[in-house]
């Protein structure tokens, strides 16, 4: 397979049961893979909340929006990620709904969808599921693993649970656990969807003649919760400002999802709710509701300590490399957090760098900024932490060594700083 080409497709692979003790008969999962396999050169590629398998790749059937290629400008033919020298896979994870068994997957045992009967999931469940997936594509021990947001949190739980299967791991803008503003903001979002008439407890996917009839307004502003959370300030005044965006919105209106008031009509409509309305509409065409309440809970409940006390010992068995990327304006999950990582892994004697990217993007940050992102993930992967772009907080104060056979020390300062 070339560069190019994707090996795409759903894997069924039996029954499953998740850490809760609930099982299913048939687990399936969504995937798609990029380049040639030779053996050692495989990258797992975890996604982030909402995003799907889709990682590289614009013609993939049921996905759209900020799921379609979401990390196209790091994964490709001569990216940081290349596809002409890796293997590169991506899985869609249980619960989720780009093709994976979710709450909109059919149930065999009554041929309607699961809804909330599905079995609640977690991150620890989304790793055995993908180990799976790599036995039945033949991938053993990987180069790489990656991914940003709650993808990170998936990367921290194989070095966990998986301690010996990968080389290299780089948990993106990840924590070990969310912090207790995120919680809350992520548990008004679940709110919002339970409240909306429309959820019927999690039962309105339609069947024998009936119409559809999915909670968008509730999932709609648990989306414009997530969009808050993932900008920043800075960020935010730059793109919108308190600019007027006219009258016209495109999510308010007799047959919209929110119902205008009169006095509103007074005001000015702004830019970012504008911003706001569009990025939410087009999100209730593309995701599933369910799939929101059971990711959110799934990212939630995460622990990396859980089971082991400490961070420090959950990550011991580990002994490969780990590169942690943080950016200063991320408030979802914040450098501070990534520190608590690198700590943990420095005084379980784990080979870390640290690399903090200055940037006022808020969490998309590591979405939006391939030029920050890309150097120091395409450095790492193809020579460990000796890559030149990597820079690592613990080496801010130290002066370079010289050994005399190199002209660089294992960690330098980054070449795109400055």
């Amino acid at each position: 397979m070339s560069a190019t080409e994707v090996d795409r497709g759903v894997v069924e692979l039996g029954e499953f049961r998740f850490e809760c003790g609930e099982s299913i008969p048939n687990l399936e999962i969504a995937y798609e893979a990029y380049g040639e396999f030779t053996g050692d050169n495989a990258v797992l590629v975890c996604h982030a909340l909402t995003g799907s398998q889709n990682v590289a790749s614009y013609n993939t059937p049921g996905t759209a929006g900020q799921a379609r290629a979401w990390w196209g400008d790091i994964v490709g033919p001569g990216k940081a990620i290349d596809t002409t020298d890796y293997y590169v896979v991506c899985a869609n994870v249980p619960g989720s709904c780009y093709g994976s068994s979710g709450p909109s997957s059919t149930n065999p045992e009554t041929d309607e969808p699961y809804g909330t009967d599905f079995p609640p999931v977690t991150i620890s469940d989304w790793t055995r599921a993908q180990r799976r997936l790599l036995d039945h594509l033949g991938v053993g021990r990987l180069r790489l693993i990656i991914g940003g947001s709650v993808g990170g949190m998936n990367v921290l739980e194989w070095a966990k649970q998986y301690p010996d299967d990968a080389e290299l791991i780089a948990p993106v803008a990840a924590a070990a656990t969310l912090d207790p503003q995120c919680l809350a903001i992520d548990a008004v979002a679940r709110r919002a969807i339970r409240s909306d008439p429309n959820w019927n407890g999690g039962d309105y996917y339609g069947g024998d003649g009936e119409e559809a009839s999915p909670p968008q307004q509730g999932l709609a502003i648990a989306r414009q919760l997530g969009h808050i959370m993932y900008l920043s300030k800075a960020s935010m005044e730059r793109k919108f400002g308190r600019r007027s965006a006219g009258r016209d919105s495109g999510i308010e209106g007799s047959d919209a999802l929110f119902p205008p008031d009169k006095a509103a009509a007074f005001f000015p409509y702004r830019e970012v709710e504008s911003y706001l309305d569009y990025n939410a509409e087009k999100f209730t065409e593309r995701y599933d509701a369910n799939s929101y309440l059971y990711l959110t809970r799934a990212m939630d409940d995460y622990d990396l300590a859980e089971g082991h006390g400490t961070i420090e010992r959950a990550i011991s068995a580990f002994e490969g490399e780990a590169l942690l990327l943080s950016f200063t304006a991320d408030w979802h999950f914040t450098v501070s957090q990534s520190e608590t990582l690198a700590e943990a892994f420095r005084a379980a004697a784990v080979s870390v760098a640290h690399h903090v990217v200055d940037s006022d993007h808020g969490h998309d940050a590591f979405l939006v900024e391939p030029e920050s992102v890309g150097p120091p993930v395409r450095d790492f992967l193809n020579n460990g932490l000796d890559g030149r772009a990597i820079t690592d907080t613990a080496a801010d104060d130290e002066e370079p060594v010289d050994d005399g056979e190199a002209d660089f020390a294992p960690v330098h300062s980054s070449l795109f700083s400055g």
